[in-house]
């Protein structure tokens, strides 16, 4: 009966293994398609020629909005100033800039958090209208930097929310940039994600003061997935630049 019941635990056990591998694979192929749509509609902006000079950051925020509604089904979206040219470039998140014409030879960058089925992506992209090699160099930086990092973030067997951030400000430096933001990631996964127990806790945001370990699994026993974000800014030359996307191995 001993035997009979161990058995039976143990095939429980890997009934429950087997069913959150299923699940974190699922959350994964999920998470991967969703940001792979909001690639194609950052795609289809620049192919429709939209990012010009003359229209305001609100403008091309509403055009964007529009074409995810109307290509890809996405009615809902969540973040807050997805645009944001020029002098806007330096601002951080949480600022809430004026809204700006894009000019000329402007730096500018998307920071889009659509819902795709129920699932989220969140892309960040630094685009530059003209040739400036400043500019051109802060797009290519932050792109760089960003790979380096997720490269880096594999490597961890055990990572602090604040290292994590320490390791993204340090980058920014090595790159020659101060870093602009007030955290350089979060998690992600079917809308709404996971929220903290305490709305004060900074548990699932790559923050300073973030001192548990992000590479923890959540309280269902499933692989928290998560998002890095770089945000470079130049101070001396008045430009900024972005990029974030899903960390992944592939």
């Amino acid at each position: 009966m001993e035997k009979y019941s161990a058995t039976i635990a143990l095939t429980s056990l890997l009934i429950c293994h087997f069913s959150l591998t299923a699940c974190a694979q699922e959350a994964k192929q999920n998470l991967y398609l969703s940001e792979q749509k909001a690639k194609k509609l950052f795609q289809m902006i620049e192919d429709r020629g939209l990012i010009i000079a003359g229209k305001t950051e609100k403008q091309l925020c509403d055009e964007i909005v529009q074409i995810a509604k109307e290509e890809f089904g996405a009615k809902n979206h969540w973040g807050k100033k997805i645009v944001r040219t020029g002098i806007n470039t330096l601002q951080p998140y949480s600022s809430n800039p004026s809204n700006l014409i894009i000019q000329e030879g402007d730096i500018l960058f998307f920071d889009f958090h659509p819902i795709f089925e129920g699932w989220e992506a969140d892309l960040g992209r630094t685009y530059i209208l003209g040739n400036n090699p400043l500019k051109q160099k802060i797009k290519k930086d932050v792109e760089a930097a960003w790979h380096e990092g997720n490269a880096w973030y594999w490597k961890q067997t055990k990572l602090t929310g604040a290292e994590f951030f320490n390791y993204a400000t340090n980058l920014a430096k090595r790159y020659g940039y101060e870093f602009g933001n007030a955290i350089a990631g979060h998690i992600i996964g079917k809308f709404p994600h996971e929220q903290p127990d305490d709305p004060n806790d900074l548990c699932l945001d790559v923050h300073p003061d973030n001192h548990t370990d992000i590479l923890q699994l959540d309280k269902n026993g499933n692989k928290r997935h998560w998002v890095f974000e770089l945000h470079f800014v130049d101070r001396k030359n008045n430009i900024g630049a972005f990029f974030e996307q899903l960390l992944t191995t592939e």
